[in-house]
């Protein structure tokens, strides 16, 4: 009797155990957070002998690499980081890097961290040739898997941007099927433009890394990853329009740095519930991410708050790897049938205007974005890029601009990117939007 209690409790634990562990991987009703942090030598590695920028030799060390991982753990007990290596920081032999990299090794077995590669130390397509890029990939990627051992592979790579053919190249030789491959809204800030993509992961088109591949035929089996999570409001500008920083978020350098740890909190507060709230209940899901590169000098506490309010706050979050989430998307999603909604008003800081709302709708045929003024009640139309028409890619190492502009980009660079009320849009126009979204012209 007492054998036939063992064998029940046994199989009944084991059941218990496969339960968890399954609803743990669904992504439908749950709330995820990613981290990455990059690790490199020079501000951008042009090339494997050619940098340009500021070399960070000075800021990466192992005080440093400690200090943050224990930030994290400290904000968010059993959360896993991305780690993502450069060229050069994962070939330099001075004692500081190789501290660095067993150190980052020893995350992994503890805390199950992933350990990637990032080509170029971001924006690799802008400086060099496709076949270039392929190169670096299997070479960064076989370097990493020496590094870490026992026939490690990561499950995805960290990019900045990354073009459709590198991405195609990933999923078909290399077997890498997730890519944070495009940073949402970039344009006139730092040393790569790429406006016009979705905020959530799709698949790519083979056409243009920005635009969502429209079926099976031109779908690049590469689930394309946000870099960071920004505030839409602030994000609609360009550069530093206004005098406020376009890239606001979640990010630290335009949150905690600008405006001191409660201010900077705040918005990356304001910004995470644009998710975790609203938008959890619009798309069945929600994704916060956010990159910490591991050079910026700024108080890793203000990290530790952030952390310590979002599982205060929404204790149901769920902090993986970037891998492990964009996989989690994919066994979700075998081709872009997403309808993603998001909603905010403003947070009165920066660029986030507290007299304004604005509405995204994105899905495989365009991405729409209706600002309005909350005074007035007026209503325009900031961005409509269309995804069912053709697109195509600059040369890989020739420009900086590798934006994919729609027939209104928010951005406002070209005289056609007038924000247009809501009831003067072409017939064609509402007649596309309408198909999806009818209560829009109600």
């Amino acid at each position: 009797m007492n054998c036939l209690r063992v064998v029940f409790c046994c199989c009944l634990l084991g059941w218990i155990i496969i339960s968890c562990s399954k609803s743990e991987l669904e992504l439908g009703g749950k709330r995820f957070l990613t981290i990455n942090t990059v690790i490199r030598v020079n501000q951008i590695e042009v090339s494997r002998d050619k940098n340009v920028g500021v070399d960070e030799r000075e800021w990466h060390t192992p005080e440093r690499v400690v200090n943050f991982r224990n930030a994290v753990e400290k904000g968010f007990p059993g959360a896993k980081v991305t780690w993502a290596f450069s060229w050069l920081a994962l070939h330099d032999t001075t004692a500081n890097y190789r501290n660095i990299r067993e150190l980052v090794v020893g995350y992994h077995h503890k805390y199950g961290d992933e350990i990637t590669f990032i080509p170029g130390a971001y924006f690799a397509n802008a400086y060099n040739s496709t076949e270039q890029v392929n190169h670096d990939l299997h070479e960064g990627l076989q370097r990493v898997s020496e590094i870490v051992g026992d026939s490690y592979r990561p499950k995805s790579i960290v990019a900045g941007f990354l073009s459709a053919k590198n991405q195609q190249y990933l999923a078909e030789k290399e077997d890498i099927h997730v890519c944070q491959g495009n940073i949402w809204s970039q344009y006139a800030i730092d040393n790569q433009d790429g406006d016009g993509a979705v905020s959530y992961p799709f698949y790519p088109s083979t056409e243009h890394f920005c635009k969502p591949a429209q079926g099976k035929n031109d779908q690049v089996d590469c689930v394309n990853l946000d870099g960071w999570t920004m505030d839409f409001l602030a994000a609609r500008r360009e550069g530093f329009a206004e005098g406020f920083n376009s890239r606001m978020g979640v990010g630290p350098i335009e949150t905690l740095q600008a405006y001191g740890e409660e201010i900077g909190l705040k918005e990356m507060m304001h910004t995470t519930a644009i998710h975790f709230d609203d938008g959890f209940k619009r798309n069945g899901f929600a994704w916060v991410t956010n990159c910490w590169e591991l050079c910026l000098n700024i108080d890793t506490k203000g990290l530790t708050d952030w952390l310590t309010s979002i599982r205060q706050r929404w204790p149901d979050v769920k902090c993986i790897t970037q891998g492990e989430f964009g996989l989690l998307w994919r066994e979700t999603y075998k081709n872009n049938d997403f309808n993603y909604r998001f909603f905010e008003r403003g947070s009165g800081i920066g660029g986030s205007d507290a007299d304004k709302e604005i509405m995204w709708y994105m899905n495989k045929q365009f991405r729409l974005a209706i600002l309005k003024e909350i005074n007035s009640g007026k209503k325009y139309v900031i961005d409509f890029t269309r995804y069912d028409v053709k697109a195509e890619e600059p040369v890989s190492g020739t420009t900086r601009n590798w934006t994919l502009f729609g027939e209104i980009n928010q951005k406002q660079t070209r005289p056609q990117d007038k924000p247009q009320p809501l009831d003067q849009l072409s017939k064609e126009q509402r007649k596309l939007i309408s198909s999806y979204y009818p209560e829009i012209f109600d």
